[in-house]
């Protein structure tokens, strides 16, 4: 028979016994990371990281710039491939350690 028994009886019955979670009971818990007992600082800090969405800030963040360079230059970063754009950041940032930019 395939279809589900409407006589049976419900075996298990939720008793709600589960104490309650006072303030008291949070301020004498210790902080775990895994293994490791943390700080309540850094267990503070490590549940802000961990609920944060998108993309992590950057130290050092990139600024969105229209820039005109010759043709050339920008195919001979193209024709590197994929980054081409990371590398052509990293040569102007070498550049930027013997020379002056005024």
């Amino acid at each position: 028979m395939n279809a589900k028994s409407r006589t049976t009886a419900q075996s298990w019955v939720d008793p709600d016994d589960a104490p309650e979670l006072t303030d008291d009971f949070f301020e004498s818990s210790t902080w775990r990371s895994g293994d490791k007992v943390i700080t309540k600082a850094e267990g503070e800090a490590l549940m802000i990281k961990a609920i944060r969405r998108g993309r992590p800030k950057a130290e050092t963040p990139k600024m969105p710039l229209t820039i005109r360079y010759d043709a050339d230059v920008v195919e001979a970063f193209r024709a590197t491939g994929k980054g081409w754009q990371t590398r052509m950041n990293a040569a102007l940032r070498d550049w930027l350690k013997s020379h002056s930019p005024a």
